[in-house]
């Protein structure tokens, strides 16, 4: 397995379709689904590959002057739990030091509301996250938005 950067937007496109379209546990809403897969073009974007076939990916977003988030990440099913997300993020956290970035934030729903998002949460804590804050009502009150930061 493999990783590495892509820099044509059709393919992020098509990458981020393919992947999150498999995972509707995580990615079940269309019209979410359909933001991530626009909003890929022109980021800086990671996949990982078995053999040929995308397995796993993530893009970051610039929030601010100093700040990158993961924007989205996904990983087919069956190949949590071996690492992939770890490289992915690995790579993505590499190159935003170098594009001189200070600090990397990512989004979440809250520990304690959905299996799903708890093991997630569990997930960005294991690569040195930590809590910065939570807002309540950002996406609506039955998902509750974590935000997770880490300096660079």
């Amino acid at each position: 397995m493999r990783q590495v950067q892509i820099l044509e937007d059709a393919l992020k496109q098509a990458i981020t379709r393919d992947i999150l379209e498999a995972l509707p546990d995580w990615f079940g809403i269309p019209e979410a689904r359909e933001e991530y897969i626009l909003g890929s073009a022109g980021k800086l974007f990671f996949c990982a590959y078995d053999r040929e076939r995308p397995i796993g990916f993530l893009y970051l977003e610039e929030t601010g002057r100093d700040t990158v988030e993961i924007a989205v990440m996904g990983v087919r099913k069956e190949y949590h739990r071996q690492g992939l997300g770890r490289k992915l993020f690995g790579c993505a956290k590499e190159a935003a030091r170098r594009q001189g970035y200070s600090f990397i934030q990512v989004k979440t729903v809250e520990m304690g509301h959905y299996a799903e998002y708890d093991r997630t949460n569990l997930f960005y804590l294991s690569l040195g996250f930590r809590e910065f804050e939570v807002f309540p009502t950002l996406w609506d009150a039955h998902n509750p938005c974590q935000v997770y930061i880490m300096a660079l």
